[in-house]
């Protein structure tokens, strides 16, 4: 069935028994694509109903990660705890109906016969004994009535026509002891109510899917298109772990990735959009999202790709938006001054400007900032051995300072004519001259063009920083 013939609703329906993590951001940002590019809706659902190991702290996590990866949603969020008394008045219509049943076996029983699924034994057990079982208050739980034969069948948007013998699957519990629902009825039921058409989600709930198709037949509603996505493993091929950094997204926030570039490297974890490009606006990859393009295979987390691709949003960032976000990093570290936001606001965007190129992360505007920022900053100790061995250098980088403090205008082109003709005249390399007062200026053996860095810090300070004895 044709996506386009249906009135598109998702759902995003996460247990806030942690923090958003990556499987489930890629989750989210699949549903949300896909709504937007059928101008559909996206639902946000809080599964709440483990409440030993649920908490607000982990709802309002997951909340702050998906307005970080700008994953706003059309209705909710819902929370299953509020919704209880709808999962049981389900349960004991599928029992009055015949396809589901109490089941008074204890956790004690069912451990003691060790079989790999349910037997059955409340299965064919008569109103009166039943009757009896609740006379005595014998705790007990409502099992779907499985059919004995024959198979369950559904068609998967991602992989295909998918089939289980009724044979393996057992009498799955549908409420337990306490009245609280499975993960099935309420997932169901959700469903149904919130009237969703496409359920994409991982592939590790494929498992689930039979359960599900026989839930939605019995209650005789229309069952929505699965799609089942590609998990997401590390570099190893194993689960995606923490040591692979499967962690919070917000943790990625904090690290100082942009939101875009996060979002972007999500989107390429098993989906193509078939035009071989990788560097996408949201824009391009809800025009271009499908769910023909999503892989079969399993997609690996590389936090190489990801910093490449958060060095190249950055690059392409114009200085006014990363003013904001450079702006707290420098809040953080105590560098931030509020002439930046004043009379030197126009030098600061143009330090951004000059640095950008050589970021991979919002931090690295800190540490390769700082010696624009201020005149406390380390100096590499091997960037001394390697530019700065030569002795003569002692001599001549503060001849040059003196060179340079002459000039009546201080511009790339003077400072590079200045350098070159005095390195002419003492008949020195200007690589030499270049590299050494790249470390004095800098600290650093690696920085933006030297007459840049010039120009930035300024004639007076590049002066003194020549001058001084290392």
């Amino acid at each position: 069935m044709s996506s386009a013939k249906l009135e598109v609703r998702v759902r995003f329906a996460p247990s806030p028994t942690g923090y958003l993590h990556v499987g489930g951001a890629r989750t989210a940002l699949f549903n949300w694509l896909f709504a937007r590019h059928f101008g559909g809706k996206f639902v946000l659902r809080i599964e709440d109903t483990d409440t030993e190991r649920s908490s607000p702290e982990m709802v309002d996590g997951i909340l702050e990660g998906l307005k970080w990866l700008g994953l706003d949603w059309d209705e909710g969020p819902f929370f299953q705890s509020q919704r209880l008394d709808r999962y049981r008045g389900t349960a004991q219509r599928l029992v009055q109906a015949g396809t589901a049943y109490a089941c008074f076996c204890s956790l004690e029983t069912l451990n003691e016969k060790k079989n790999w699924k349910y037997d059955g034994t409340c299965r064919q057990l008569s109103q009166e004994e039943i009757e009896a079982k609740e006379a005595k208050c014998v705790p007990s739980v409502i099992r779907f009535k499985v059919p004995l034969q024959g198979k369950i069948r559904f068609e998967d948007q991602v992989l295909g026509i998918i089939e289980h013998d009724l044979e393996n699957l057992e009498d799955f519990v549908l409420l337990r002891s306490d009245g609280m629902p499975t993960y099935h009825l309420g997932v169901v039921v959700d469903d149904i109510d919130m009237k969703i058409s496409h359920v994409i989600r991982g592939a590790d709930h494929i498992s689930n899917t039979p359960k599900q198709v026989l839930l939605y037949q019995a209650l005789q509603q229309v069952t929505p298109l699965f799609a089942h996505v590609p998990l997401i493993l590390g570099p190893d091929k194993s689960r995606l772990s923490k040591r692979h950094g499967a962690t919070s997204v917000t943790t990625y926030r904090d690290q100082g990735y942009l939101p875009e570039a996060f979002r972007n490297f999500l989107a390429l974890l098993g989906w193509s959009s078939g035009q071989g490009t990788e560097k996408m606006s949201s824009k391009e990859m809800i025009e271009r999202f499908s769910l023909e393009g999503i892989n079969k295979s399993n997609a690996v987390f590389d936090l190489d790709k990801l910093g490449w691709f958060n060095s190249v949003y950055l690059d392409q960032y114009p200085a006014e938006g990363l003013y904001p976000l450079v702006r707290t990093e420098l809040e953080k570290t105590g560098l931030w001054e509020e002439e930046y936001e004043t009379s030197r606001r126009k030098w600061f965007l143009d330090l951004l400007d000059l640095l950008k190129s050589r970021t991979r992360l919002l931090p690295d505007f800190v540490s390769m900032g700082r010696p624009f920022l201020c005149d406390q900053f380390e100096t590499e100790p091997e960037a001394i051995k390697k530019f700065l061995k030569d002795e003569s250098l002692k001599i001549l980088l503060p001849e040059l300072a003196v060179v340079l403090g002459t000039l009546p205008e201080f511009t790339l082109q003077s400072t590079e004519l200045a350098l070159r003709s005095f390195a002419d005249q003492k008949q020195v390399k200007a690589g030499v001259l270049i590299n050494g007062s790249r470390v004095l200026l800098t600290g650093r053996a690696a920085s933006p063009p030297i007459f840049d860095v010039m120009v930035m810090l300024g004639q007076k300070r590049t002066v003194e920083r020549l001058r001084k004895n290392y």
